[in-house]
């Protein structure tokens, strides 16, 4: 979900309808890895664990595109018919600290891309591409470096209904949607200039859509979760302004790969213990209790302060950050992330 999807800084004139997300349409890989500019509102976003030696940290990168609909019959090429933006931030478990930037650009010029054929995204130095089937992903920010390879070693897993996934009760609140988890994750971390070489497991989500939230919608929380027997659980809700559930859903792959499709009213999200921002004075839950198809589980932020202000980009604040996953008896049987948007405003796609 992202995930990553926060457009709350666009001008009205990006806010034209110029299709739906449906009717199904089944995926075609490698083009559906690329871009869909006919959509209005797409993201690529990849979230993991790794390790060097005692060292833990978790990782965030994500590329959105926005399509300008009001620009679209423009003749300059100076039109920004396309804008595409990025985030990434390292979580640092054992200093406790989570490091954060982000990126924005018009399409064109050699400054930004998002192909069509297969993923090849580029804002600036920063890039995103899949490379003979590994996902590479090179980030040089201001204060770290990512330069990983995910490998995938499981099929794709497409969400929802055949990759339709649904976001409200109205046929048109809906996104393609499908997900890579178990991404076997290589290569270098660099924080502050001393490098580790590390080794985890990612999650990718590829998302597009027309119309995403509904208008009683605030926001959502989020989880995807690398489980260590192989299983893969994501799951969802969408909230009202009052905190309430306006829609949720979400899938269980196991690990012999057998796929249950939550149906709504199957995840549920109990929020446990909360935090406060410093920053922006939103309330987070930071450890949540999960009902789902699976079991009872517990979702528990590793530093609680993992807020990004994305405000020079996406124009939002959001919660987002490496949690763990602890089955009904208190083990920690994986590790993935928690994803927390509206609670600093309501969230303006």
């Amino acid at each position: 979900m992202r995930r990553r999807p926060l457009l709350a800084a666009l001008p009205a004139l990006a806010l034209a309808r110029p299709a739906l997300a449906l009717p199904p349409q089944g995926m075609q890989f490698p083009a559906d890895h690329g871009a869909h500019p006919a959509q209005r509102t797409e993201w690529w976003y990849v979230t993991g664990h790794a390790e060097a030696g005692e060292r833990r940290f978790g990782f965030q990168v994500t590329f959105f595109r926005s399509r300008v609909a009001a620009t679209q019959d423009m003749r300059s090429r100076f039109a920004a018919r396309q804008l595409l933006f990025a985030h990434a931030a390292v979580t640092d478990v054992q200093g406790a600290k989570l490091w954060h930037d982000q990126r924005i650009a018009r399409e064109g010029f050699g400054v930004a891309e998002a192909a069509v054929d297969d993923a090849r995204l580029v804002l600036r130095d920063w890039s995103l591409r899949r490379e003979d089937g590994t996902w590479h992903a090179r980030v040089p920010a201001g204060d770290f470096v990512l330069d990983l390879r995910c490998q995938p070693t499981q099929p794709v897993l497409l969400q929802g209904r055949d990759g339709l996934s649904r976001k409200g009760p109205l046929e048109r609140e809906a996104s393609h949607y499908y997900s890579l988890p178990q991404l076997a994750v290589g290569g270098m971390l660099a924080l502050r200039g001393r490098a580790f070489q590390v080794a985890g497991r990612a999650w990718l989500d590829h998302e597009w859509s027309d119309e995403y939230l509904a208008p009683e919608a605030a926001g959502w929380d989020w989880i995807g979760m690398n489980l260590d027997d192989g299983s893969a659980l994501m799951a969802f809700r969408i909230r009202r302004g009052d905190g309430s559930t306006f829609w949720d859903g979400g899938s269980f792959r196991g690990a012999g790969g057998n796929l249950h499709v939550a149906a709504r009213g199957e995840m549920q999200f109990e929020p446990r213990r909360r935090w406060t921002s410093p920053l922006s004075g939103a309330s987070y839950p930071v450890e949540w209790g999960l009902r789902t198809p699976a079991g009872l589980f517990t979702v528990r932020a590793v530093i609680d302060d993992q807020e990004l202000d994305s405000r020079r980009s996406t124009g939002a604040i959001y919660w987002e950050g490496l949690s763990e996953l602890l089955d009904a008896d208190g083990k920690r049987v994986g590790w993935g992330y928690l994803e927390m948007t509206g609670y600093a405003g309501r969230l303006r796609m």
